[in-house]
């Protein structure tokens, strides 16, 4: 194994400046940002590092080779000088996801061919899986086009396609590695990921409401709201539980990835020892309990089933207050003279059924000023248009996307600020 791996940590759009603080936190040093995430060097017990912490990257990928390639044939020399078996070994599925664009090279089939080629007389007993795609499509741009490593040689676009056609091979034994290949004015990038699934899966959430919102874009709106971990959370639609379970194991400082395997973990020379000594390490660092009041609620008893049990394996049931009620029945007075309100509300014919949300955002912000000038909102918006039913002044925090669809994280202003946050608009 090398001693230093060239990391990135890819994230949702606008995530890279968190991720970057995130990851000097852990000790480690962002090399550059991009949209696309974040640049580092990092040993093997940084990479499980950041894989085992970061609670807003996708995932984290280890760059194997970076050159120009303007035919076929320079794509497939380079493929087969690049150590493979640094990350493969026999009994593994490798799922290739490929990305061209303004490249002589821009069949992303007939390149992830010549890949597979090189993979296949590098390493012995892989098999390369056709088609294989996860729902990071559209999250950071890459696309997925994957063949068999036994399909013909084809300079063509039409014997390409029908490369692309070949029904797909069972897995073996081990996970999948992915391997991305990107291609980007004629350089070529071949990278390995070292997370496995998504990092967003921290494996708790199997009961999922409507419009599901990803832990690490929860993460990212805790850290974008600035909640001082010391006055009380609350959620009033809190769907499956996300936030607030993510406000929990982040107080107590739970590892997000305590729980899950990583791909880093089969790569060949990966002591097993460290991984375990990383864990328990981890574990050793978690706190017994928040201090501090989360409270979530959502008029939806299924939702609010879902979030019992999925914070119930995340262990930190008893750290958050689940309620079935309705949205005019939160009192955030009786919580104390300061709190945040948290909220991905609902919007969208997709959960609202083409109900009108005017009336939903204005008694929002009614329930706000109802709980005093110490009480902020931050919440996701898609929608100024509705957002402004609460007429409040908020403040961009943060622009991403949720579902494909651009969002940002706006929060009402601190009491004393230049038009405070229980100034009517109107």
């Amino acid at each position: 194994m090398p001693t230093r791996f060239d990391a990135f940590a890819v994230t949702a759009p606008g995530l890279a400046p968190l991720v970057a603080n995130e990851l000097v936190a852990l000790g480690l040093v962002p090399r550059d940002i991009s949209d696309a995430g974040v640049g580092f060097d990092a040993s093997l017990d940084e990479l499980l590092r950041a894989n085992l912490w970061s609670r807003m990257s996708s995932r984290v990928l280890v760059r194997l080779a970076s050159f120009e390639a303007r035919d076929f044939a320079t794509l497939e020399k380079q493929a087969m000088r690049i150590p493979w078996s640094r990350v493969l070994q026999r009994g593994m599925t490798v799922r290739l996801r490929v990305t061209c664009r303004k490249s002589k090279l821009y069949h992303s089939d007939a390149v992830a061919e010549r890949v597979a080629r090189g993979i296949e007389r590098s390493v012995a007993g892989v098999t390369i899986q056709l088609g294989a795609k996860d729902d990071e499509e559209g999250a950071d741009g890459a696309a997925s086009a994957s063949v068999s490593a036994s399909a013909s040689t084809s300079e063509s676009a039409s014997e390409a396609a029908s490369a692309a056609s070949v029904t797909s091979v069972t897995s073996s034994a081990l996970p999948a590695q992915l391997i991305v290949v990107r291609f980007e004015h004629d350089q070529c990038t071949i990278s390995a990921d070292s997370s496995g699934e998504l990092l967003h899966r921290r494996g708790w959430r199997q009961a999922i409401a409507k419009a599901p919102l990803r832990e690490t874009l929860a993460a990212a709106m805790l850290v974008a709201s600035e909640w001082d971990q010391t006055v009380p959370l609350v959620d009033p639609f809190c769907g499956s539980g996300t936030i607030g379970i993510e406000a929990a194991l982040a107080i107590r400082n739970i590892a997000p990835g305590l729980d899950r395997p990583f791909a880093l973990e089969r790569w060949p020379g990966t002591d097993a020892a460290l991984v375990r000594s990383a864990r328990d390490a981890a574990r050793a660092q978690a706190k017994p309990s928040t201090g501090v009041q989360i409270l979530l609620s959502d008029r939806d008893a299924g939702a609010c089933d879902a979030a019992v049990a999925n914070a119930e394996r995340a262990g930190v049931l008893g750290d958050v207050i689940i309620a079935q009620q309705s949205l005019s029945d939160a009192d955030l007075a009786a919580l104390g003279p300061r709190g945040l309100v948290l909220t991905n509300p609902p919007y969208g014919l997709r959960v609202t059924d083409g109900n009108d949300l005017r009336s939903l955002y204005a008694r929002l912000g009614d329930v706000l000023r109802d709980g005093g000038t110490g009480w902020r909102l931050a919440m996701l918006v898609p929608d100024k248009q509705l957002a402004a039913q609460l007429r409040m002044k908020m403040d961009t925090k943060l622009r991403t996307a949720n579902g494909g669809l651009g969002v940002s994280v706006e929060m009402t202003r601190a009491v004393g600020a230049r038009g405070a946050p229980h100034e009517n608009q109107t």
